[in-house]
């Protein structure tokens, strides 16, 4: 995944953006919700940048995920696990490069 490092109140914090095509806004609040669960990890939509409306298209652009450097090893790899749980029923995801 693409990693973007952030610095914040004197703390790197890393921040990527994932997508599933086609995914529905419920599932993606679904994942935020799950990631959230997390210690120290953050997650929010990202908006739909189509100008055109597609109802095969989801709803948002995509996720965001952020968490300091400093997260556990252990919480890092949960949202590994979430990530692939959820690649695993709904397909690829598709990381948004920075």
């Amino acid at each position: 995944m693409s990693e973007q490092t952030l610095q914040t109140a004197g703390e790197k914090q890393l921040r990527y953006e994932v997508q599933w095509p086609r995914l529905p806004l419920a599932v993606y609040r679904e994942i935020a919700a799950h990631l959230r669960q997390v210690a120290g990890v953050e997650t929010g939509l990202t908006p739909q940048q189509s100008q055109q409306f597609d109802y095969s298209q989801s709803q948002v652009g995509g996720l965001w995920i952020q968490y300091a450097e400093t997260v556990d090893w252990a919480d890092r790899q949960q949202v590994d696990r979430i990530l692939a749980y959820y690649s695993n029923r709904y397909g690829a995801l598709e990381v948004n490069r920075h």
